[in-house]
C-alpha cells in the first residue's frame, strides 16, 4: 500500500482526500501545518506528497522548496484554490510534479496521482546496482556476483530505503522511523544490527566497507 502525504490546513478538505485515497488502495498520512508535513516527508519518506499552495507559516511553495534541497525525488502535487493561483511553470521549476486548482472533481485528482506515479516510477529505474551487487525492485531480488542473497524482510527495507537516499547523512532515529514505521519503535541498536549483516552480506569487506558508512555522532551514509 503507497502512502500519500497530505499537506492542508483545511480540516475538511485533508478528511475529504483521505477518505478518497484509502478507498483507493492507498494510506493517508495527513499534516495540519507545512512544517509538520516537510517533517513527516522526512521522516516516512512517502509516495507522493499532496500540498495545498497557501497555508499560514510554510506555504507549499516552501514546502517544495525544502523537501527538494534534502535531496527527496517523491512527486508533489500542489493544490491552489481559485484566485490564489500561483504561476504553473514557477511551480515546476521549485520542484513541484504537477498544479491542481481547487475545488477539484475526485476522479481529476485520482488520474493526476495516478499520471505522476507513473511517471516517477520509469522501467529504468527498476534495478539498481552498486559494486558488486544488483537489486531488482521487481522480483524483489538482490545478487552479489551473480549469486542471489537470501535478505530478511526488514533487511531488504532497510536497503531499499538506502538506496532511495545516497550519499545522505541518515540518523538513527530517522531511520527507525522511515523502516519500522511509528508503530513499532525498537531500540537504536536494531538500526546497528542490521547494518552489520547488510555488510556481511553485501559488502566485499564487511571490516573495511566502501558502500554502508558510520557517520560518527548522527549515523549511517550509503554510497553507491
Amino acid at each position: 500500500m503507497q502512502t500519500v502525504l497530505v499537506i492542508d490546513d483545511d480540516n475538511t478538505v485533508r478528511e475529504t482526500v483521505a477518505v478518497m485515497l484509502e478507498r483507493e488502495g492507498f494510506q493517508p498520512v495527513l499534516a495540519g501545518d507545512g512544517q509538520t508535513g516537510v517533517e513527516q516527508a522526512f521522516a516516512l519518506q512517502p509516495g507522493l506528497i499532496l500540498v495545498d499552495l497557501w497555508m499560514p507559516g510554510l506555504h507549499g511553495a516552501e514546502v517544495c522548496k525544502q523537501i527538494r534541497a534534502h535531496g527527496m525525488n517523491t512527486p508533489v502535487i500542489v493544490l491552489g484554490a481559485a484566485g490564489e493561483e500561483m504561476d504553473k511553470v514557477q511551480l515546476l521549476d521549485i520542484g513541484a510534479d504537477d498544479y491542481l486548482v481547487k475545488p477539484f472533481r475526485v476522479r481529476e485528482l485520482l488520474a493526476r496521482i495516478r499520471a505522476v506515479l507513473r511517471r516517477a516510477s520509469p522501467e529504468a529505474t527498476v534495478v539498481v546496482e552498486f559494486g558488486e551487487v544488483r537489486v531488482d525492485f521487481t522480483r524483489r531480488a538482490v545478487t552479489k556476483g551473480g549469486r542471489e542473497m537470501s535478505l530478511t524482510r526488514a533487511e531488504y527495507n532497510l536497503l531499499t530505503y538506502f538506496l532511495q537516499n545516497p550519499d545522505r547523512a541518515l540518523t538513527r532515529e530517522l531511520i527507525l522511523h522511515s523502516v519500522w514505521g511509528y508503530n513499532s519503535m525498537p531500540h537504536t541498536r536494531t538500526v546497528d544490527a542490521h547494518v552489520v549483516r547488510l555488510r556481511q552480506k553485501l559488502e566485499s569487506d564487511a571490516g573495511a566497507p566502501r558502500h554502508f558508512l558510520t557517520v560518527h555522532g548522527v549515523g549511517y551514509r550509503f554510497l553507491p
